[in-house]
């Protein structure tokens, strides 16, 4: 995706006058608290359990709206990255927290086909709506495109085009090693939202105030222990990326911001661009839920 074109594009967003303070709103809404019950923060924000999250939701909208294959276990166990021991673990770990219902295929009552509910839509949807509100902020849409990806219909067939795309031509993170190495991370890519927040809040007249950069108030803010979020600040402090002092933070390396920034500004346009066509088409005709199975 990354061709000259497209960075281009990326360059162009980087240099309007809106463009950061615009990311300062995205870094805020993707540390906010989740409206579940359960700490999904911990459980979606690590890369391998996010990707398999994200094509669930993939085959089951492409199952159920555009007649797909049929949105088993096995599908999705063929392509993702972790091991089919590890995918059905994490599956059964989403189904007790009742991300995810298995239901009886209409045609074959054998077959149990996964459903993500629209908690699982919303939360692993969050990232790409946040990016498309950020990209009306710049663009000054009132209404914004963002408003019309309320609610697990659009917001799911969002998550189902941007998955296709991967599929097809991979993921826009592989060129950003450091966005990357604290997305591997359990909630390492919202503490680097944080980090890239407070960084705007000390500098970008007019951004939202930082979170709180201490042990206590980033393990209650992301749901994790004080000793992971140390752990997480310890690493990025021992590469030169960060210094905290004071529960502030007192140094970000700009060529760290400048790859998030790009990062930023490419899932902007990406996300903006899918926002356009999925407004664009009438919305999908829902199938009635099978009945759902132990």
């Amino acid at each position: 995706m990354l061709d000259d074109h497209f960075r281009d594009r990326i360059a162009l967003l980087r240099s309007e006058r809106d463009f950061r303070r615009a990311v300062a709103g995205y870094c805020q809404g993707m540390i906010e608290p989740s409206q579940i019950v359960w700490p999904s923060h911990k459980l979606l924000n690590q890369i391998g359990r996010y990707v398999v999250s994200f094509m669930l939701i993939h085959n089951d909208y492409a199952w159920r709206h555009h007649g797909g294959p049929r949105a088993t276990l096995t599908a999705l166990q063929a392509m993702v990255g972790l091991s089919h021991r590890q995918t059905a673990g994490f599956v059964s770990t989403l189904k007790a927290g009742r991300f995810v219902t298995a239901v009886a295929d209409p045609d074959d009552a054998r077959v149990k086909c996964l459903q993500a509910s629209p908690a699982l839509v919303t939360e692993i949807g969050r990232s790409g709506r946040l990016f498309v509100v950020a990209m009306d902020a710049v663009a000054g849409r009132d209404p914004g495109r963002a408003e019309g990806l309320d609610g697990p219909g659009r917001l799911g067939e969002l998550v189902r085009r941007s998955a296709a795309h991967v599929l097809r031509h991979g993921t826009l993170i592989a060129p950003f090693p450091r966005v990357l190495h604290f997305a591997g991370r359990d909630c390492g890519y919202p503490l680097l939202a944080a980090l890239v927040g407070a960084h705007y809040a000390a500098t970008i007249p007019g951004a939202p105030p930082a979170a709180p950069l201490s042990l206590r108030g980033l393990a209650e803010r992301l749901d994790v222990s004080r000793a992971h979020v140390g752990n997480l600040l310890a690493e990025a402090e021992a590469a030169g990326w960060i210094r905290i002092a004071d529960s502030r933070l007192s140094f970000f390396d700009p060529t760290v911001l400048a790859e998030f920034e790009d990062w930023a500004a490419g899932q902007m346009l990406f996300y903006d661009d899918l926002a356009a066509a999925v407004l664009a088409d009438p919305p999908a005709v829902r199938v009635p839920d099978c009945a759902c199975t132990s």
